[in-house]
């Protein structure tokens, strides 16, 4: 069958040839779940130059079971087979540089997101970024850095896991580390000390180098 159009997308992008989350480890009482046949038009496995037409990827709960040429798979009769058509199934793209806490700056300033945006605002906005850059087919992102959101990427790391929202696999930074008076909100722009996006640490001139910046 051919699926609707959003739900073919989640399934190229949750799953591809690398799972979003590694799935609860089940007891010797559940019972596995049924396995699932994709059939796209063709799979890139991240080895060869060119895409193997003919391919088709088995998919157990959250794991690839099988990939391969469809003669070769074997599969219990009664599996259900969903078509794909027009796609191509590629190796979950890993992203190494995100912030899954902000938005594009065109939309609002780097620092009104910082000073202005409340946290529970950026947390369900991180939430719709998380599904969207899955459902892009990214399947791994480092984060570096919630920007002012305190450890909200380790939370929204921990939804994810636990299958309460849909994302990729993230690695966290929580607070990232720079120079005192390397980063921003900038302070001589404010009247007030602004809070920092990130953990300044110079050792023990850091304070020094913040009133020395501040003149």
């Amino acid at each position: 069958m051919v699926l609707p159009t959003r739900h073919a997308l989640r399934c190229t992008a949750a799953l591809l040839l690398a799972t979003v989350a590694s799935p609860p480890r089940s007891s010797a009482q559940d019972v596995p779940p049924p396995a699932v046949v994709l059939v796209p038009d063709a799979v890139w496995d991240g080895v060869a130059d060119a895409r193997r037409t003919g391919w088709v990827v088995v998919v157990r709960g959250a794991r690839i079971e099988a990939v391969g040429p469809l003669t070769s798979i074997s599969v219990l009769a009664g599996t259900e087979h969903i078509a794909l058509k027009g796609t191509t199934l590629i190796p979950g793209l890993i992203e190494g540089h995100s912030h899954l806490f902000l938005h594009p700056y065109n939309e609002t300033l780097w620092d009104d997101q910082v000073l202005k945006e409340p946290f529970g605002y950026r947390m369900v906005a991180a939430v719709a970024h998380a599904r969207a850059t899955v459902e892009a087919g990214v399947t791994t992102v480092r984060d570096l850095g919630s920007e002012g959101a305190f450890d909200g990427d380790v939370q929204l790391k921990r939804a994810i896991e636990k299958g309460l929202v849909l994302g990729p696999r993230v690695i966290t930074t929580t607070r990232a580390i720079v120079a005192t008076g390397s980063y921003a909100p900038r302070r001589p722009l404010y009247a007030f000390e602004p809070p920092q996006g990130a953990e300044e640490a110079s050792g023990p001139k850091g304070d020094a180098g913040r009133r020395q910046e501040r003149a």
